[in-house]
């Protein structure tokens, strides 16, 4: 990607995240979420809606007492009794959301164009006198006009935002689209820096958020787990690591604890992380092909884009209907039970027979079973 600027994550799990159907975190869960994210080196954490209410801004207080390394930053509506809610809060970092697609604007707010630039004029100008950094949210930025655009980001430059948050609310964008219009908001504007906060309606959310930087985004906003509204928004995770392996990009970010921050969020919103989830999934880096688990036991590189070590989880080499003679062998020095590649051979049509009897993967009782059942039949 050539000279690349430094770009940072922006976690909205317990903003965005939380407005999943269904999902509540408890301000205990809160903080054990903000203090994984603030650990593993994530830059900036979204962390509610003050506006909401008074429970919500206890919560918010109680984050901002943990003393983060984070940068803490609210979602309001770019109304001044919002702000003022925030700033309640001990907040000194505030997103304010404005609707910019005509769509929204007619038919959401049922407001103009004209009203959105003036608006966005009194909520920032009220913003920074009260010497807060301001992200200024873009909703349905996606769907709007270009020029429209240009002459908003040209506004909030000139009255002193901190950055533009380009929002695809709907995920309709794909890759190459993502790239050209942030591209084209870059060069207008290039005084203002550019986030990029991509959802997954299409599955395309983290391919987007790429697409973005590309495109000369410097901040990522993700989610853990990629909860969030409808199909979620791009995963913390996937995004992380997929600047790292695909894009040449290392963010900062302790992968290692992926995984632990993944199970915490996944316990935390009452969904369980599939086992094939990318970059995180329990069985992602699980092998039972005889070719793939041959290749893994010479060398992972074979089949392993990264070690399962960098994002906290291990290697397992699975007994089912497609194991091959080294991946029977490796499943039973896994439950400590050596065997020659010889045995392994005897033992192969007794594995992948069991494996379309039970439809599924051979347990270590399975296995344990098959070799002492061979045993005897030696003995006898």
């Amino acid at each position: 990607m050539g000279e690349q600027a430094k770009v940072f994550i922006g976690d909205t799990t317990l903003r965005d995240g939380e407005q999943t159907a269904g999902v509540v975190f408890s301000t205990r869960e809160k903080i054990a979420i903000a203090r994984h994210l603030d650990a593993m080196g994530v830059h900036e954490l979204e962390c509610g809606i003050p506006a909401m209410g008074e429970e919500e801004r206890d919560s918010i207080r109680a984050l901002v007492n943990l003393g983060l390394s984070a940068r803490l930053i609210t979602w309001n509506r770019a109304l001044i009794p919002d702000i003022e809610a925030s700033i309640a809060c001990g907040i000194g970092a505030v997103d304010i959301s404005l609707s910019v697609s005509d769509i929204m604007i007619r038919h959401k707010i049922n407001k103009s164009r004209e009203w959105v630039q003036e608006q966005l004029k009194r909520a920032l100008g009220f913003a920074k006198e009260k010497g807060l950094y301001v992200c200024v949210g873009g909703e349905d930025a996606s769907r709007a006009d270009g020029e429209f655009l240009i002459e908003l980001m040209r506004t909030a430059r000139d009255n002193g935002a901190d950055r533009f948050r380009y929002c695809d609310t709907l995920g309709i964008l794909d890759p190459f689209a993502m790239c050209e219009k942030v591209a084209r908001l870059t060069t207008a504007v290039p005084e203002l820096d550019i986030e990029v906060h991509t959802h997954n309606d299409l599955g395309l959310a983290a391919a987007n958020a790429l697409a973005g930087v590309r495109g000369g985004a410097r901040y990522i906003s993700t989610t853990v787990n990629g909860l969030g509204e409808r199909a979620g928004n791009a995963a913390l995770e996937e995004v992380v690591m997929a600047l790292k392996v695909a894009c040449g990009i290392d963010v900062g970010i302790d992968t290692r604890r992926l995984r632990a921050v993944s199970r915490l969020v996944g316990r935390a919103s009452n969904r369980e992380v599939p086992a094939w989830k990318a970059v995180v999934g329990e069985k992602v880096f699980s092998h039972e092909s005889g070719l793939h688990a041959d290749g893994v036991l010479k060398d992972p590189r074979n089949y392993e884009v990264f070690p399962p070590e960098e994002v906290g989880l291990t290697r397992h080499i699975v007994a089912g209907k497609h194991s091959g003679t080294n991946g029977i062998v490796e499943s039973y020095r896994q439950i400590g039970i050596p065997i020659t590649r010889a045995e392994a051979q005897e033992l192969m049509a007794l594995v992948r027979h069991t494996a379309q009897r039970i439809k599924g993967p051979l347990g270590e009782k399975d296995l344990v079973k098959l070799h002492q059942a061979r045993s005897v039949s030696l003995a006898a």
